[in-house]
């Protein structure tokens, strides 16, 4: 079987969600393998996380000599573990923004198709066939490539992680990564603030606010505190000042594809459905009977919403307990 390559997405060594759900995807494939570039003190931590959601190998290289570049050292060194693959099934990507861009970087050095922000993979007569919410969300496409190895970013949400243990042989790949690769350098960064709140492209649940808050979103934030959600914004929110940029779901935003998806106060313009239309199961609530978003959710309210949240809070918390 062959192996199916997957780029863990980590912080300094803590394996995000995404990475197990593209180790989920890949048993569809063929034989998950991992590759971890990070620091060679993290590996073995890493490895054990990655063998219990079923990776077969870990390739492990250390990124002491390319930490704090940009992307294309990461591309190249992935290059090098799938050339060292021996022509993997498939390489999945994390569709982050750098994510994005290492394929796409990967895609070139190996003369290969690529595929992004796939919110499914499925196997179709041996070869990976992706499914896409494309035109700011207006079709769903089916694709695959058809040159080179398959190179395929997915979407947080797009499977369900499965635990059951790989065999998590770790093979430790040294990389020459060549100078042109280094010309440009991060020379500072600076944290995010944490929310306590999940992220939001990578929540399980989202409860997002609009204009219908009125700049209140006291009920929204307490109503995804009680579910352990992430809390997201409208266009119009953000523009009115009410959240940052980094809280904004739609076209111009974050794209998520949760579970379960909360739109209040939200009237449901295309801009707004193009990030979020992809969701399992969408609830909105809206006093406009009218709203756009009606004609999308799988269940409505009509009602205010700072009524509404709060008895759905104090329902939740009270089965909570």
């Amino acid at each position: 079987m062959s192996e199916v390559l997957v780029l863990v997405d980590h912080v300094d060594g803590a394996v995000r969600k995404p990475t197990y759900e593209l180790l989920a995807i890949a048993k569809r494939i063929g034989a998950p393998s991992a590759v971890f570039i990070g620091g060679a003190d993290k590996a073995a931590e890493v490895a054990d996380k990655v063998k219990a959601y079923g990776a077969e190998k870990v390739y492990v290289v250390d990124d002491s000599e390319i930490r704090g570049y940009l992307v294309a050292p990461k591309a190249e060194a992935l290059a090098q573990v799938a050339d060292k693959a021996e022509g993997p099934a498939a390489i999945l990507v994390p569709s982050t923004s750098e994510g994005k861009e290492v394929a796409a970087r990967l895609a070139i050095k190996l003369e290969s198709g690529l595929i992004t922000d796939a919110v499914d993979v499925q196997v179709e007569d041996g070869t990976p066939v992706t499914t896409q919410s494309v035109f700011a969300g207006n079709y769903t496409v089916k694709a695959k490539v058809t040159k080179g190895t398959p190179i395929i970013t997915v979407k947080p949400n797009a499977a369900s992680p499965e635990e059951g243990a790989g065999a998590g042989a770790v093979e430790e790949v040294a990389v020459a990564v060549s100078d042109a690769a280094k010309g440009a350098q991060v020379v500072a960064s600076q944290p995010r603030q944490s929310t306590g709140r999940p992220e939001l492209t990578e929540a399980a649940i989202v409860v997002s606010g609009g204009r219908g808050t009125g700049g209140d979103f006291t009920a929204v934030e307490a109503l995804a505190d009680s579910l352990g959600a992430a809390v997201g914004a409208s266009r119009a929110a953000v523009d009115s000042g009410w959240k940052p940029h980094t809280f904004q779901v739609g076209q111009t935003g974050k794209t998520v594809s949760p579970q379960l998806y909360v739109a209040n106060g939200i009237s449901g313009a295309i801009q707004h459905r193009a990030g979020m239309q992809t969701s399992k199961t969408i609830v909105a609530v809206n006093k406009d009977e009218e709203a756009p978003i009606f004609e999308l959710v799988d269940f409505g309210v009509v009602g205010d919403l700072h009524a509404v949240l709060p008895k759905a809070t104090e329902e939740i918390e009270k089965r909570k307990g």
